[in-house]
């Protein structure tokens, strides 16, 4: 009898009163301060933005981070277009 392993790509966001988040399927933080956070998860690059954010948990073995502060934007970006906006900034 053969086992197939099956990994699925998951992440899920909970969101609570727009002053907490809770996100699964985190790789790694690429970069933060208590403007924006920039993360890598399973499912692509998310920049999160707002105002007092802090970092409260980051667990990269569960894929697990939260954050408080109040949240103004979540997006998930393209690699390739937040690399292209960092270059035309830098030549702008």
């Amino acid at each position: 009898m053969q086992d197939n392993l099956v990994i699925k790509e998951y992440g899920d966001i909970k969101i609570e009163n727009r002053k907490r988040i809770s996100l699964t399927g985190v790789k790694r933080l690429i970069s933060f301060n208590n403007l924006e956070f920039v993360i890598e998860s399973k499912l692509g690059t998310i920049e999160l933005k707002g105002n007092n954010l802090e970092l409260l948990k980051l667990d990269t073995n569960d894929g697990n981070l939260i954050i408080k502060g109040l949240f103004n934007s979540l997006e998930y970006t393209d690699d390739k277009k937040r690399d292209m906006s960092f270059l035309a900034k830098l030549f702008k």
